[in-house]
């Protein structure tokens, strides 16, 4: 039987080519692949809600949304994705946090490791509204959709969670878009090509 080696490699592999792309000298949307990270599903079991609310703002500080929407803490974001569920995001680090998490919720709450099965396409810049306009049946702004906002819909043909955050200055806005690793490339180049017209600078990948 012959020998097998499996290299990792990103799903924009042949989809993104890093560099400044479209219209104008300064980029009014920035693309970037987000690597090396955590997303796992949480779902409360039946009667769990609160138990599994308390269980998540003992464990990373802050407690799950309710409803729509994305809060944040030292390192790690909870994300609404459906009623008595929400996704945590994260830096994957050393594989400790899955474990705890695992351990924490357990017989509270369904888990799903969405790591491996998504990918996360930062969006940020000026102009980054405009462009995701095109695609998204989403109003994106600011009163309706502000940093915190998030969402589940649809792109193209696939669902994805998208949610808000701001940027370091907090003066640019910054998307973070989950999408399903099998159409990660397709649904690339929709982005893409929604953003030349406002100057496109594509990068990648980043540890988050």
């Amino acid at each position: 039987m012959g020998d097998f080696s499996w290299t990792s490699q990103s799903p924009l592999q042949k989809a993104l080519v890093p560099g400044v792309h479209g219209a104008g000298s300064v980029p009014g949307v920035e693309l970037t692949e987000i690597r090396n990270i955590l997303l796992v599903q949480v779902m409360a079991r039946r009667g769990n809600a609160a138990a599994a609310a308390r269980i998540a703002k003992k464990l990373f500080g802050i407690e799950p949304p309710s409803r729509p929407g994305a809060v944040f803490g030292k390192g790690v974001a909870l994300v609404w994705s459906g009623p008595d569920q929400f996704l945590v995001f994260a830096p994957q680090g050393d594989g400790s946090l899955m474990e705890r998490i695992a351990d924490a919720f357990a017989g509270i709450a369904s888990l799903s490791d969405q790591s491996d099965g998504r990918c996360l396409i930062r969006i940020s810049g000026a102009r980054a509204a405009q462009a995701m306009a095109k695609f998204l049946s989403l109003d994106l702004d600011d009163g309706v959709f502000p940093v915190g906002a998030a969402a589940t819909t649809s792109l193209d043909h696939t669902a994805i969670n998208i949610w808000r955050e701001a940027d370091a200055a907090g003066e640019i806005p910054v998307y973070n878009l989950a999408v399903f690793t099998s159409f990660a490339d397709s649904l690339y180049r929709v982005i893409a090509d929604s953003s030349l017209e406002y100057g496109l600078r594509s990068s990648w990948p980043v540890a988050d």
